[in-house]
């Protein structure tokens, strides 16, 4: 499912005309639609976008932000590709060029103003436009597989995962429960407990979860997934003020005061029998992988009003040479995504945007 976006980026909610908002709602509808079609409701009568998104926000959501990893900031800078994955697809941005692009580092959560070091997530989000009609966005996070193959069961996932509303805090039976009811997640577990956090956005290493397709010029194609490798390395000998609320986002502002922030994007070409629609399932380390340039993370500003602020990081929002596989978790992600756009656009629209983080 490509979609050409240029009649529909989006970016920025805060402060346009009432006029600009409308057509954002309008379109935002539209696309919504156009989503949950191709999602066919999750393939599941019991589970849409709407409940998920309902179950991500929590009984108090913060009005006018992302329903989840609602704390971030807006990035900017550029991916220098090196030609290398020129001869397996004919998207532009593969093409020995330079590509700019919109970007945004995020914690998981619903809250805008919750201490950073506590997410056990991070996500790098990025936008970028190798020409006036298409676009490319990823939406990677660090976990390089899921716990759950299927929308049904993620949704199940975040009911374990949810805090009790009369104790607001998790049930720790009930989330054993659920992964002792799910074998499948047995590598996302073994990453889980092996994952150590570093102290910057910089040096974490972000992945794509789900497989796509490189499709060339004559038509065939090759399932890859894909990782942001952090050219930065972790230095054990620092460590941030876990008193800071904004540790995390404080040093990736130092960090661009003196530097920019490069990664590598290392695409991993899957091969016979290697499950293309399965993100539960990692694939050997064997498997070979090609260096397709460098991400330039170069300027940072605050999400509020920012250039990534109306931006829908829907990983449906392909350019020409690469496709989306069938694997149904990425299909509920555009349709989730495209539901919280839709509610945070409305709220915003009536004036009715929550206190959150700045990052002034």
């Amino acid at each position: 499912m490509n979609i050409s976006l240029k009649s529909h980026s989006i970016n920025a909610i805060s402060g346009q005309a009432i006029k600009g908002f409308m057509a954002i709602l309008l379109v935002l509808s539209v696309l919504v639609l156009a989503f949950l079609a191709a999602a066919g409701q999750f393939g599941y009568p019991s589970v849409t976008a709407q409940q998920f998104v309902n179950l991500q926000q929590g009984q108090k959501p913060f009005a006018g932000f992302r329903r989840a990893h609602a704390e971030g900031v807006c990035l900017s800078g550029r991916f220098e590709s090196n030609g290398q994955l020129a001869t397996y697809s004919k998207a532009a941005v593969f093409k020995p060029v330079s590509t700019s692009f919109i970007g945004r580092y995020s914690i998981a959560g619903n809250n805008p103003s919750a201490p950073d070091l506590k997410a056990p997530v991070r996500s790098l989000a990025l936008a970028l436009s190798a020409n006036t009609s298409e676009q490319w966005r990823l939406a990677m996070n660090t976990p390089p597989v899921m716990a759950v193959a299927t929308p049904e069961a993620f949704f199940q996932q975040l009911q374990a995962l949810s805090p009790d509303p009369d104790t607001g805090q998790r049930n720790p039976d009930k989330i054993k429960t659920f992964f002792e009811n799910h074998p499948e997640s047995r590598a996302f577990n073994e990453w889980k407990a092996g994952y150590q956090a570093t102290d910057s956005f910089a040096t974490e290493q972000y992945h794509s979860i789900n497989a796509f397709y490189l499709s060339d010029e004559e038509g065939h194609r090759q399932a890859v997934r894909w990782s942001a490798v952090p050219q930065a390395t972790a230095q054990p000998d620092t460590t941030l003020n876990a008193d800071n609320p904004d540790a995390l986002f404080d040093e990736m502002k130092q960090r661009l005061q003196q530097d920019t922030i490069q990664y590598d994007l290392i695409f991993t070409l899957a091969e016979s029998g290697d499950a293309v629609n399965n993100p539960t399932q990692p694939w050997p380390d064997s498997r070979q992988s090609i260096n397709a340039g460098t991400v330039i993370i170069t300027d940072w500003q605050p999400q509020l009003g920012g250039a990534c602020d109306g931006i829908n990081y829907n990983p449906l929002v392909l350019p020409e040479g690469i496709e989306p596989s069938q694997d149904p978790i990425l299909l509920a992600r555009s349709a989730a995504y495209a539901e919280s756009l839709k509610r945070r656009a409305q709220e915003v629209f009536l004036g009715e945007r929550s206190a959150g983080e700045q990052h002034e």
